[in-house]
């Protein structure tokens, strides 16, 4: 077991990594911008480096930087969390060549997975459902795109190969509109994420977003956590995160976590990964996989008991999975709230000094957060400022103990989005389950203040 880690990340996430390092006996180096020297997980660090001013692109995502910061204390492995650089695969193939272990995926993994097209192929070769949509790159041939499009059915979507979080995607209605669709995206694609690449598929009009956690070693071990709804979204953005996924047979979430399984196995995945999914009518259709830990990752934690954090170091440092299939049990129900500093109705952000902050408590509550009284929200970064998470022996008891756990929560100094939350959860539809992508979108235009 590794006896020091560096911590490449900010926020929520660094302090939960950092509590599992303690956990394990490991001591763990905090990296932080100027912007984040009086972050709580800093102040409680057994090491602190600070890797350069606030702009991300010169501190957290400044590779020389954190693997400078990681020789000078003598970690032995760097674990990325989510966002930044977590899931690129020039970052994780530097860190294993200068002698430190990635805890993440092989660079391989993180390259054939991070690229939309070569996934999708993946994933077909290995049996898993996606859906319809062209066989790779699409190319600038007119007549080509609208063959392929009219062969899908319209409507369609366009999507950035090397996409992520929401962006580089556009839907087309019709033929008229898809040429210049496509030319937009590709430009798109190309300066948000330096690939150009975009691809075609079906536009599925009222799926939810279903995904998969899966857990890995390198000795072709792995196992399926159970399955999460994340279909409360807004801009392709999650805003909440259920499991078990309400309202969808035990059989389809197991034949659905067996091919992932087998999917792991075939291309020699290592660690913690998430397939996402979109479902219809009873039907399953792999969009992508995300190669690292997820934000929404306690509610699989609470349903199986499974410190997925903890097992990601575990198999990083070479270790066997330390449980099986079969003692997988899912139990109860878990809700997961993001918490964000903005106006809760309009989305502008609202950074600044967090004045009073009183966190709930509870049987059942989870708060993974690294704000405190007087913390500064920085400008600089995603606005989330942390999570609530329940858990209930029923979906009903989750909710009303999230209920009592978003009417116990105080923010002030900043705007926070705990009102929106506290009316989603009193909200009809949602609290009988199975809403759709689009539900909240169109709940937000229904609510306009």
């Amino acid at each position: 077991m590794f006896k020091k880690i560096l911590v490449a990340n900010r926020g929520e996430i660094a302090l939960r990594v950092q509590r599992a390092c303690r956990e394990m006996g490991i001591k763990a180096v905090m990296v932080y911008s100027e912007a984040d020297r009086e972050a709580k997980y800093v102040k409680l660090a057994d090491e602190a480096v600070c890797i350069g001013p606030p702009a991300s692109a010169q501190s957290y995502l400044n590779m020389p930087a954190i693997i400078s910061a990681a020789e000078v204390t003598d970690a032995e492995a760097i674990h990325p969390g989510y966002g930044f650089l977590s899931e690129n695969a020039d970052f994780a193939e530097r860190v294993e060549k200068s002698g430190f272990q990635f805890i993440g995926p092989t660079p391989e993994s993180i390259r054939l997975m991070g690229d939309k097209v070569s996934a999708k192929q993946a994933m077909i070769k290995a049996g898993v459902p996606c859906v319809p949509g062209s066989e790779g790159e699409l190319s600038e041939d007119p007549v080509a795109l609208k063959r392929i499009a009219k062969e899908i059915g319209y409507p369609v979507i366009v999507k950035a190969a090397g996409g992520g979080g929401g962006r580089g995607m556009r839907v087309v209605n019709t033929e008229a509109a898809l040429v210049n669709a496509v030319q937009m995206t590709k430009a798109e694609a190309g300066a948000a994420f330096g690939n150009p690449a975009v691809y075609m598929e079906k536009y599925l009009q009222n799926p939810r977003h279903i995904e998969i956690q899966v857990m890995a070693d390198k000795f072709k071990n792995a196992v399926y956590l159970g399955e999460r709804d994340c279909s409360m979204q807004r801009r392709h953005q999650k805003v909440i995160e259920e499991a078990p996924a309400p309202g969808i047979a035990r059989r389809l979430i197991e034949r659905i976590g067996e091919r992932c399984v087998a999917a792991c196995k075939k291309i020699g995945y290592r660690g913690a990964g998430t397939f996402e999914f979109l479902y219809e009518n009873g039907e399953f259709y792999f969009i992508e996989m995300n190669t690292r830990v997820q934000v929404e990752h306690p509610v699989t934690e609470w349903i199986t008991g499974v410190d997925i954090v903890k097992t990601q170091i575990q198999v990083a440092a070479g270790e066997k999975l330390p449980f099986t299939q079969r003692q997988i049990q899912i139990k109860g129900h878990a809700i997961e709230c993001r918490v964000n500093a903005e106006d809760p109705f309009k989305f502008t952000p609202s950074p600044g000094r967090i004045t009073t902050w009183h966190q709930s408590g509870g049987p059942g509550v989870r708060v993974d957060s690294h704000a405190y009284a007087g913390y500064f929200v920085p400008p600089h970064y995603d606005s989330m400022i942390g999570k609530i998470i329940v858990h209930g022996d029923t979906r009903e008891q989750a909710i009303a103990r999230m209920q009592t756990a978003l009417a116990e929560t105080v923010v002030e100094g900043i705007n926070s989005n705990i009102a929106l939350h506290r009316e989603l959860m009193a909200d009809a539809k949602f609290q009988a389950g199975g809403t759709n992508i689009h539900y909240l979108e169109k709940w937000l235009e229904d609510h306009q203040r």
